[in-house]
């Protein structure tokens, strides 16, 4: 029996891209189906084969290990080091085990390739096909170049296509779902379920901070703001790099550590050792997970400014932590942030004065500890509301609804 009482569903998880390349998507994958596994279901995670000498390492959800079927994967030139993209078969043995293993559900984490064998294994198996929409597809499109344009309109008719075949699809925030159900027939919208991923909360809540001034010469009494994730354009890092120059004018002691790595990284570099920023800001590179959310743990105040996410899963873990955020609006930031409890919310317009209005957020936060302590023990006091076993048990309800 599950962990509700009734039986337990038998689950196919397809995903595009998955550990031991870490992001969110992979990371939510994985909670995913760890957390349904610890809850009595059985799972079938089908996944990019990694590359050769590599193998799938915990990356500290709890929860037992599922199975795996491997599809062949290669890595594509123009992806980062470790993203594995699996070979456009029509049919593999990797799918031949995931027919084998009657799924009374299949659950894709992508549209494309392994979206459309998820479809296709739905169908034959008379099984319901469940989609999370993990990715704003759009706000990836300048890497497309001059195809940037058609690119766009081309993928969003393809995803209003597959969204038909979906007897669900799961937003990992309201405002994701708000978009997709205006794009909906009405009488399709009440297939659309706004399920967070949720974070491992009791685990976070055990990290050892990892102090950042010593390993850096940052004098003790600094005050040090963190963001952490990939460094790309569309997480608009360059947006807190500024804000944070403009806001240690007034105050000195601030510091800011970026963790994490990308494409961007070496313009944020350059951008760091501008004069009005040199000696101020501490770059990790990419990092381990375990050791990327200590250094997360050790700063003062978490900084958020992409406005292209599907949820912000590192708002979540930053409050978890118990880091106040400073976070511009965004796709998701609301449903994580509570403006004025456990952090502040900085509106995103006009843009032409975005970035000062993160800098007197930070730099009001920087001048009052006695606020900062106050919103941290509230975000690690009310950070049970992320947590993975209640969004594994809103996934399991509706597996268990759509399975009869």
């Amino acid at each position: 029996m599950s962990a509700n009482g009734a039986e337990p569903v038998r689950v196919v998880l397809t995903t595009e891209t998955y550990l031991p390349y870490v992001s969110g998507v992979t990371v939510s994958v994985d909670a995913l189906a760890r957390s349904l596994g610890a809850r009595g279901h059985e799972v079938l995670v089908v996944a990019p084969r990694p590359a050769p000498g590599h193998q799938v390492e915990a990356v500290g959800s709890p929860g037992p290990e599922p199975r795996h079927a491997w599809l062949p994967s290669f890595q594509l030139r123009v992806a980062p080091q470790g993203y594995r993209v699996p070979w456009p078969l029509p049919w593999t043995d990797a799918m031949a085990r995931a027919a084998a293993f009657r799924p009374d559900v299949v659950h894709a984490h992508s549209p494309f390739v392994t979206g459309l064998m998820a479809r296709r294994l739905a169908a034959s198996a008379g099984a319901p096909l469940v989609f999370t929409h993990h990715t704003r597809f759009a706000a990836y499109g300048h890497y497309l170049g001059p195809l940037a344009g058609p690119g766009v309109v081309l993928t969003d008719a393809y995803l209003a296509a597959f969204w038909r075949a979906c007897a669900a699809i799961v937003a990992p925030s309201s405002d994701l779902g708000g978009e997709i159900c205006e794009r909906l027939p009405a009488g399709r919208r009440d297939r659309v379920h706004v399920i967070p991923t949720g974070v491992d909360v009791s685990g976070l809540r055990v990290i050892a901070p990892r102090e950042g001034r010593p390993e850096v010469g940052w004098p003790a009494e600094a005050v040090v703001a963190v963001t952490l994730g990939r460094l790309a354009p569309e997480k608009s890092v360059d947006t807190v790099l500024d804000a944070v120059a403009m806001a240690t004018a007034s105050h000195p002691e601030l510091r800011l550590q970026v963790v994490g790595g990308g494409p961007s990284e070496p313009a944020l570099r350059r951008r760091a050792d501008a004069p009005d920023l040199a000696g101020r800001v501490h770059l990790t590179g990419a990092l381990p997970r375990p050791e990327a959310l200590a250094r997360v743990a050790g700063g003062d105040i978490f900084v958020f400014a992409s406005r292209t996410e599907t949820q912000g899963l590192v708002l979540a873990e930053a409050l978890a932590l118990g880091l106040p955020a400073a976070a511009v609006d965004g796709p998701g930031v609301r449903d994580s942030v509570r403006d004025g409890v456990d952090g502040v919310v900085v509106p995103a317009e006009p843009k032409a004065t975005r970035v000062a209005r993160l800098a007197d957020t930070i730099g009001a936060l920087v001048a009052d500890a006695d606020r900062r302590s106050d919103l941290a023990l509230r975000a690690r006091e009310g950070a049970d509301r992320f947590s993975l076993a209640r969004r594994a048990e809103e996934v399991e309800a509706l597996y268990q609804h759509l399975a009869g």
